[in-house]
């Protein structure tokens, strides 16, 4: 079975997301939106894959907002309407924090600011353990989908919505493929000026991260698991 993995930047890897597919099976392919020399005028074009290649698709997060059409919708717009059709076919979805967001979009849902951000380990209250734990779940956003008809809200905190499920896909708002090497590169890109401005320490929060990346990535596994084998239901060596 494929996998394919939609990075919208150039500094965010797939992490344990993606080594927890290929443990099961999954060959994995990674696609680039937003290469390094586009960073600072990010509205490119971009040919999205025929769906018809890949048995799930992961779109991860992005350093815009899911609602700047001015900024990104060269690509932003084309994505959108590419996952709504992957929705469609019932072909399953895993979105990450902006992916999630898309996911809404093509939904019909809305994406704007929310109230504040969410910057760090979070703890988030969760319908179902089993699929989505409470976490903590690292955060790194500024907006929050409105649930879309149709999608069940399975995790939530008193910021944003957390996950929804609708057929055979999952959004979630957090970052379960995130490292300590992940989060030392957004820093590096302009993150650390935002934690800052959020009030914390960067130094202290990739400390943090360190300290908590072993029990993270079992978490993102256990979620990973749930996704594949509950919610999307695909074994390896069966396509969709």
């Amino acid at each position: 079975m494929k996998a394919l993995f939609v990075q919208h930047d150039h500094v965010s890897p797939t992490g344990p997301v993606a080594g927890r597919l290929r443990e099961r099976g999954f060959e994995v392919d990674e696609i680039t939106v937003v290469d390094e020399a586009s960073f600072g005028s990010p509205n490119v074009t971009f040919d999205f894959p025929d769906l018809g290649d890949y048995d799930l698709l992961v779109p991860m997060g992005a350093p815009w907002g899911a609602w700047d059409d001015a900024c990104i919708g060269r690509w932003l717009l084309p994505e959108i309407e590419w996952i709504g059709d992957a929705l469609a076919r019932d072909l399953p979805v895993l979105g990450i924090c902006f992916g999630g967001q898309l996911m809404a979009r093509a939904l019909g849902g809305t994406v704007g600011r929310a109230g504040k951000p969410e910057i760090g380990w979070t703890a988030i209250h969760t319908d179902d353990a089993s699929v989505v734990s409470s976490g903590p779940w690292f955060q790194f956003h500024y907006d929050r989908w409105t649930l879309p008809a149709g999608a069940t809200e399975i995790a939530r905190n008193s910021v944003a919505s957390q996950a929804f499920v609708v057929g055979r896909s999952l959004a979630v708002q957090f970052h379960p493929e995130l490292t300590a090497t992940t989060l030392d590169g957004w820093l590096a890109q302009g993150g650390a000026e935002q934690v800052i401005a959020d009030g914390q320490d960067p130094v202290a929060l990739l400390e943090h991260t360190r300290a908590e990346e072993r029990a993270a990535t079992a978490r993102s596994h256990a979620l990973v698991d749930a996704f594949v084998e509950r919610i999307a239901r695909l074994q390896p060596g069966q396509g969709t």
